[in-house]
């Protein structure tokens, strides 16, 4: 037997109890779900009011979560979680009455939302606190929230019930307030540039814009089949051609492929299309960008891993061919002009996993940069010149028609953002994608296809993984840690 407490059982008494406070409560007239209170300061304000050397401060109304509860007789010290924080709070009988003996200390538990007023003072151990001369009930919480210090460990439940992850776990909270603050600095940035932010859509009737699986839906309505998007990248095009020459968008698009610590099945783009640019163009955004959102969120430009390893952002950045990180890292010249059964038997060599016979060979080579290259681009790295097979939206390279004008910018092991020199030619296009459609020519989107027809100025296009950005930013070990509400299978039942 077990001598482990049954949580589920204590969980359910501690509901039982705080019902019948719920009951106590009502019976006397009070209601706790139908309460106003004015919130004219967070905890973080509380700090900037009372300034070191300073005893005592103006008065202050907040409102939050209670988390923490230490009752010592006629006074306690409530700590309530606000957006600003954690602000402490002291509740004493002298200042509250006959309401501290019968309201607070009976009614009153962990996880309550809570409204005080009263004026700030320092502790004896210098802590701002607020010294409650009235305080109201705004909200019962009939289920106790996690024990503080254990917190919310279970990973399942971390990511389920994100709700209590964010009550109980300081760093959990950082983190997603870091993101919000990273995409607001985005969307200023490029505002700063005169690009125009847009919205487009979710259900395409062709999966286009990149090579993945997509997400397969039906319109009662329409009585035909759509699939959520796998890119925002066709339909922001379609805005060049239209006179939109400078523009962006940040949304989520999904991909029905598998989940690990780097992917996701929904997750959140930034694409972006200049007109009258091109890659090297985009090679100056995305820096300017991420290094912008990086002092503006964080304050400076090196980032530093959970293993110590310290990322630098600043300054220019690192730029290298693909072909020349293959051939450094196969240590063979001629890389390029073997065979692909020379190819796959190097890859052993390497100790790769076999190549399969069906591969093509760029995605032999490829199988090298992914497995072995990119996991040691640490710091900045823009890789140009990829394989045009792995991209059919890009210009060929001028002097080079087995390469397209694309960098990947790699950063701490993994792409962070790729970006092209658009095509704009509209029988170059065609060919290129029907070549990637085999014999699927169906999956052609023949409408956009027809806009380009119309007339696309040329362009650099970048596209930004937010959640890997994100990821780099906060020190993050999973993509599901930066996504406030990931996607979960149905909860397995015990």
């Amino acid at each position: 037997m077990s001598d482990k407490p049954d949580l589920n059982a204590i969980s359910h008494d501690l509901f039982a109890v705080r019902q019948e406070k719920l009951a106590q409560l009502r019976a006397a007239g009070e209601d706790p779900f139908r309460a106003e209170w004015p919130q004219t300061h967070v905890s973080s304000d509380c700090v900037s009011l009372l300034p070191e050397g300073v005893e005592e401060g103006p008065e202050v109304s907040i409102a939050g979560r209670v988390v923490a509860i230490r009752v010592m007789g006629k006074a306690s010290f409530v700590k309530v979680l606000d957006r600003g924080g954690v602000q402490q709070c002291y509740f004493t009988r002298d200042a509250l009455t006959e309401r501290y003996d019968a309201h607070f200390k009976k009614l009153i538990d962990l996880g309550d939302f809570v409204g005080v007023r009263g004026k700030l003072f320092r502790t004896k151990t210098g802590e701002v606190t607020v010294r409650a001369a009235d305080y109201k009930l705004l909200a019962k919480a009939l289920r106790p929230l996690p024990e503080k210090w254990a917190g919310l460990t279970d990973a399942e439940k971390i990511y389920r019930q994100r709700y209590l992850d964010l009550v109980v776990n300081e760093e959990s909270r950082k983190r997603l307030f870091i993101r919000s603050r990273v995409v607001e600095s985005i969307r200023k940035f490029l505002w700063s540039r005169q690009f125009t932010e847009v919205e487009t859509p979710a259900l395409h009737a062709i999966a286009g814009g990149a090579a993945a699986r997509p997400f397969e839906t039906h319109s009662n309505a329409l009585d035909c089949d759509f699939y959520l998007r796998i890119a925002l990248e066709l339909h922001l095009k379609r805005c060049l051609v239209g006179g939109m020459d400078r523009v962006f968008e940040i949304g989520r698009v999904f991909r029905n492929e598998g989940v690990s610590v780097k992917h996701s099945p929904e997750f959140t783009m930034l694409e972006a299309y200049q007109a009258y640019s091109d890659y090297r163009g985009m090679m100056e955004l995305v820096r300017s960008l991420i290094q912008t959102a990086c002092r503006e969120v964080l304050g400076t430009t090196t980032v530093t891993r959970p293993d110590g390893v310290a990322i630098e952002l600043g300054g220019e950045w690192r730029e290298v061919k693909y072909k020349d990180l293959i051939i450094e890292r196969t240590g063979d010249a001629q890389w390029f002009s073997r065979t692909k059964e020379e190819k796959i038997a190097a890859c052993k060599k390497l100790e790769l996993h076999e190549p399969r016979a069906d591969w093509e060979d760029y995605e032999v080579t490829n199988e090298i940069f992914g497995k072995l290259i990119e996991p040691t681009l640490i710091q900045p790295t823009f890789v140009t010149h990829i394989p045009k097979e792995l991209c059919p939206l890009a210009k060929v390279t001028v002097g080079d028609d087995s390469t397209i004008d694309v960098f990947e910018l790699c950063i701490n092991g993994q792409e962070i953002a790729p970006a092209y020199s658009e095509q704009n030619d509209p029988g170059v296009q065609r060919k290129m994608l029907e070549i990637q459609a085999g014999a699927e020519t169906q999956k052609i989107d023949e409408d956009f296809l027809l806009a380009m027809e119309h007339g696309m100025p040329p362009a650099g296009g970048l596209g930004i993984g937010i959640d890997r950005l994100v990821i780099l930013l906060t020190g993050a070990a999973n993509i599901r840690d930066v996504i406030l509400f990931p996607t979960l299978g149905p909860e397995k039942q015990s």
